[in-house]
Parts: structure tokens; sequence; C-alpha cells
């Protein structure tokens, strides 16, 4: 008998309702142990932004950030918008490609309205440490993951920091494992850091504060491996559904999913291919999920965590794009994004506080699919 993913999660909140009466990190451990990340079956997801500008000031254009990513755990079935705009289509960023959709609202229009909807599939990814081979990658790709960008500089106190950490590493997979684990034990997450942070990695290793947010902490580990020859990058998305690990901190709740954004880490490993980490979620875990800051990676409710998320991610989370020192096309200004993770939008008076809901408001929303 063969038991589809619906079934499986009916079966394990059963058990874990069948459980003693433990204290809430005991309990989060031992979801923990039933459900460590592992190539799950795809699951689809409708995902809807909307936006409304309450203030034109003589036209305004939005950018929206979209599922952008065809892998191995992610593929796009399709996207839609509607809306008052008198123009609105996908575009590219010219020095990345990285896409989104593009409106445009003349000075008349009141009420500046735009809504996207994305059908895409995902699941958990996992790597079989045991069964390494040969992967190969586009050249190209692989140089661009080693490159700087402007906040993720790859020399200096970056590089010097980098090459202590894995000084004696004898792979590239000893290299990362060093770098990961420096980043659970020296850095964390601060709760009162405004979004996801911006990645400035050099600001925070010359001033030793290695605290902030996913954009920060998973900046700092990606920086690091480039600048030690290991292919890396940033992948930037949004969670969409519940944890099945048991953490309230690894979900969110698809009826709203404003302050979602999250994003995860990549490293090109050339036994195993592109593998999955994320030691911003780890820091995330450790500083929220209980009222008592963890301090100790090895801590009951951390230590599966921090295991399972080197090497895997958990399929309840969508990628938008993995581009750092963004242009938006057709825009008025000319500073880059780190990254684009939030709608971005400008009127006459400038570009918007994406992170400002009083006066841009947005809200986005998800449904699974179910066969």
């Amino acid at each position: 008998m063969t038991c589809t993913r619906r079934q499986l999660l009916i079966q394990s909140g059963a058990a874990l309702a069948a459980l003693p009466m433990l204290a809430p990190a005991a309990l989060a451990a031992e979801a923990a142990r039933r459900f460590e990340p592992q190539v799950g079956p795809w699951r689809t997801f409708e995902l809807t932004l909307s936006v409304q500008v309450a203030d034109p000031q003589g036209g305004v254009k939005l950018w929206l950030p979209l599922p952008d990513l065809e892998t191995d755990y992610q593929r796009t079935l399709d996207q839609s918008w509607s809306g008052n705009a008198a123009e609105a289509r996908l575009v590219a960023d010219a020095a990345r490609g990285t896409r989104m959709l593009y409106a445009a609202f003349p000075a008349g229009v009141k009420e500046p309205t735009l809504q996207l909807s994305s059908r895409v599939q995902t699941r958990s990814r996992a790597v079989d440490w045991a069964k390494p081979g040969r992967a190969s990658e586009d050249p190209a790709l692989l140089r661009a993951c080693l490159a700087p960008t402007e906040l993720l500089p790859t020399d200096g106190i970056v590089r010097q920091t980098a090459q202590r950490i894995t000084r004696g590493a004898g792979s590239d997979v000893d290299k990362v494992r060093a770098l990961y684990q420096w980043v659970l034990v020296n850095a964390h997450r601060e709760p009162k850091v405004r979004g996801c942070g911006n990645g400035d990695i050099k600001t925070m290793l010359e001033t030793g504060n290695l605290s902030g947010k996913c954009a920060d902490l998973n900046a700092l580990f990606v920086g690091m491996c480039r600048s030690v020859g290991v292919p890396a990058r940033d992948v930037y998305g949004l969670r969409v559904a519940p944890s099945a690990f048991g953490y309230r901190e690894l979900g969110a709740n698809p009826a709203s999913l404003k302050g979602a954004q999250h994003c995860r880490a990549e490293v090109f490993l050339r036994q195993y291919g592109w593998v999955a980490m994320d030691p911003a979620d780890v820091l995330k875990v450790m500083r929220q999920e209980t009222p008592e800051w963890i301090k100790d990676v090895q801590h009951p409710l951390a230590a599966p965590v921090a295991k399972g998320l080197f090497g895997g991610w958990e399929g309840n989370w969508v990628g938008y794009n993995t581009a750092h020192d963004l242009q938006l096309p057709g825009s008025a200004g000319k500073a880059s994004l780190p990254f684009l993770m939030y709608p971005q939008g400008e009127n006459a008076s400038g570009r918007f506080d994406e992170l400002a809901p009083d006066s841009f408001k947005y809200t986005i929303s998800a449904r699974e699919l179910l066969a």
C-alpha cells in the first residue's frame, strides 16, 4: 500500500499528538527527528501577490518578484496578472537576466492596483553524502558564483577570515562544513533588523557585529565560500506553508505571507552538484523558537536543524531568483538593489520603501493545490 503525502502528514500528526505531554522544545526536537529533509513528492502552490499604491504622485511604476527558478526542486507552471496598469509585462535585469513583472500607471490612475498569480511546484531536497559522483555545470555560471558583488566582496577581511576558518580543510566539503559551523557558532539572528537585512558582510566582519537576518547571515556564509574558491549563491524566496519539522519559525501561515520572505543558500560541490544550505534558519530557531535564546548549537532543539539544513531544504518554500546588484528596468533611479525579494515601486518622488506598509501596501498568500 502506498501512502500519499497528505496521508503521511495526517499519520505523523497523529503520532505526535499521541506523544506524552512534552515541553515545546522537546516536542519540536521530536518532530525534527521524524521529519528530516529528504527528496519528497512534488507539491503545487498557487501564490497571489497584490499591490495597492495609496499615493500615486504623478504616476507609478511597480516591479514584482516572481518565481524564476527551473531546477530539480522547483518548476513554474504558469504566471498571470491583472490590474489597472496601462502597461504590464515581464522584463529582465540586463546584467543578471532575472525576470520580474513590470507595470506602469499614468498620472490619472488614482489607486494603482496590480495582482500577480503564480502556480509553482516545489519539493524537499537533500544530498546523499554517502553517494559522491561527478557533477557538471556551466563554467560561466560557476565563475559568476565565485565573483564579488557590491555587498559580498571576496578579498580583504572576507577572504582572510574564511582562510583562517578553513585552514587545514582537505576538500571543498570540508571547507563548506567549517564555514557553516563557524557561522552557527559566531553569528546570531537579530529580530530587530528590518526586513531580511541587506547582506553587507564586509561591515559585519570589520565591526565584529555578526548579527542580522537571513540576507545577512546566509550572505556571510556565501561570501566566505566564494572567497576560498567554492561557488556559492543566495537564493531569494518566500515561505509558503507550515513546516513539517514541527518548528514554528521554519514555516509560515499561507493565508498571510507578508514578512515570510526568506533567502536560502547553495554551494556547488564537484562530487555532488548544487547542495542546499541554510545556516540562517538554524540561527533563527536558536534565537526565536523558544522564549529562551539558545546559544549552543548542540542543544536538542537546534542540533537536528543544524544537521538537516547542511545539505537539505524543506519544500515549503518557493525561490524567486539568485541575483545580486539588480537594476530595475525602466526605473528613474540609478541605484541598484542588493537583491529582489520584496515588491518594488516608485512615483514622481522616488523609490518606495518596500518595508513601509503604511505607504506601500501589498498582500501575499498561498494555496496548496492537492491532487
